[in-house]
């Protein structure tokens, strides 16, 4: 057990006293603070689980999905306990406050959350600034893009976040997928995210004709087979680098909470099953011919190695870290090293997708 997971367990209790929002500010504060208190901010080094996506070099594929560091304040605090990589937003052009709250809720019972914060964040300008100030300094940080709940024109949103971010991304990840922007999913529909991927190339090409990042699409776990295959159509038409699988769902399993009947995107545990399908329907759909990011319900390095075996070339979290945390991003990377080796492979790459085999 890793010394942030001992020192989270015994203040636990004492964090789930407070709301969810309250919690979650003070995690972020706390990252803030290590480097003071002599924490390492150094990204971990490639080892056995070192694993290339899109052009990148990522030392294990365990990363933060988007969401915890929506301003880009701890980016390195997050790298220095063990994560590969990082996400930080989604940030959107012009801050906004969110929906009303509450909107954040832990289902305690079930190990999940329901969210509906609708894109709160500080604004590009505040975020540029953080992303200029570490821009030297290593790690593989990704800038997830969105757009504001007011704007007139979304496209143009994204294609204006992508001029101010591609300089300081390791790799765009365009989110069209939350469920708390009323029309954003509309996005996903074929002719609407031909229009958007096309204006995201056409800026990023502007202002970076060469060693320009990849850009990654976040897509929702509540889509039908023809919306899957269009999605993994465009992909491969517009060569992204990767697509993420998934974001929160609208969908409900059985729960036992109490805020079951919150509205808003539910994650953590039970979304673990959709997510996990999910992930094998754009496999499937996109021939193995593109990178694939497992993002829901991942909480242990065997809930990760299923998402690897099931063709995932990396994996995120978020919703675990609320139940065991900041310390589980390097025990799931080293626990993949020990299912790595028990299974027989020399690498990850080695066993993406190798669940039917």
């Amino acid at each position: 057990m890793t010394l942030p997971t001992k020192m989270f367990d015994l203040i636990r209790p004492a964090l789930f006293t407070l709301d969810p929002e309250t919690g979650h500010r003070l995690a972020v504060r706390s990252l803030r603070a290590m480097p003071s208190r002599g924490a390492s901010s150094s990204p971990p080094q490639p080892g056995a689980t070192k694993v290339s996506v899109a052009g990148l070099d990522f030392p294990n594929p365990v990363g933060v999905a988007a969401g915890f560091d929506k301003d880009a304040e701890v980016p390195d605090a997050l790298l220095g306990l063990g994560f590969g990589f990082t996400e930080v937003g989604s940030i959107t052009p012009k801050p906004q406050a969110g929906n009303p709250k509450p909107r954040l809720f832990r289902l305690t019972e079930d190990k999940g959350v329901i969210n509906r914060m609708g894109f709160n964040n500080s604004g590009a300008a505040v975020a540029l600034e953080r992303l200029k100030a570490r821009a030297s300094r290593p790690g593989i940080v990704g800038i997830n893009i969105g757009a504001n709940k007011d704007a007139e024109d979304r496209i143009a949103d994204y294609a204006e976040m992508t001029r101010l971010m591609a300089p300081y991304a390791s790799y765009l990840a365009v989110n069209v997928s939350s469920p708390n922007t009323p029309g954003l999913r509309a996005l996903q529909d074929e002719g609407a995210l031909t229009a958007l991927i096309d204006g995201v190339i056409a800026a990023r090409n502007l202002v970076m004709p060469a060693n320009a990042p990849p850009i990654f699409l976040k897509v929702a776990p509540d889509l039908e087979p023809a919306d899957i295959d269009a999605i993994a159509r465009i992909a491969l038409d517009k060569k992204l680098g990767a697509l993420i699988v998934s974001n929160t769902t609208i969908s409900r399993p059985p729960l036992r909470s109490r805020h079951a009947d919150e509205t808003g995107g539910l994650s953590g545990a039970p979304l673990r099953e959709l997510a996990q399908q999910r992930l094998r329907d754009f496999r499937k759909a996109t021939g193995g011919q593109i990178p694939l990011i497992g993002v829901g319900g991942i909480a242990s390095a065997e809930h990760a190695w299923a998402r690897i075996r099931a063709g995932a070339s990396l994996v995120q979290l978020y919703s675990a870290m609320v139940y065991h945390g900041p310390g589980l991003g390097a025990q799931i990377a080293s626990g993949l090293e020990r299912l790595m080796k028990r299974d027989g492979f020399a690498s990850i790459a080695e066993a993406v997708g190798t669940e039917s085999d």
